[in-house]
């Protein structure tokens, strides 16, 4: 069943579209322009069009993230957030994305899965210092591009 709005701009929601949001009031999903803007068509096809570009320049800067310095998955996620301020489907996305993060963080509070996690770190610390003490006992502490060999 849909539901509709007498005002002229305004988008038709499906009952089907709505979230909860963190005080678990029920949120359409959808346009949060000003109400003036969604009155007035080229005004809220502009205000989208703008809405596109600053997620997707912060986007771009987010991948660019992921191989230069920087929190880039952080980044790409707030490009998100700022589509899904207009754009039903990176709202999706995003609603998507929270419960997977949910349920991993959930999954790594199980003990057992703690339990692994510190076993394997500290195995790989100790590997690491082992090999770290190797180089040392034979090498010092000469770096590794001043090592002549021997």
């Amino acid at each position: 069943m849909n539901t509709g709005s007498d005002k002229p701009g305004e988008a038709v929601v499906a009952e089907d579209r709505t979230g909860t949001d963190e005080a678990g009031v029920q949120r359409a999903l959808g346009s949060r322009a000003p109400e003036f803007v969604k009155a007035r068509r080229a005004l809220h096809l502009s205000w989208q069009v703008g809405v596109f570009i600053v997620g997707l320049a912060v986007v771009v800067a987010g991948v660019a993230m992921l191989v230069l310095p920087g929190p880039g998955w952080v980044v790409i996620f707030g490009g998100m957030a700022i589509w899904a301020t207009e754009f039903v489907w990176a709202q999706l996305v995003l609603r998507w994305t929270k419960r997977k993060v949910t349920e991993a963080a959930q999954r790594a509070l199980d003990p057992k899965v703690r339990r692994r996690n510190i076993i394997l770190t500290a195995t790989g610390v100790v590997i690491i210092a082992v090999l770290a003490g190797v180089y040392l006992w034979k090498f010092g502490l000469e770096m590794p591009w001043n090592i002549k060999d021997q």
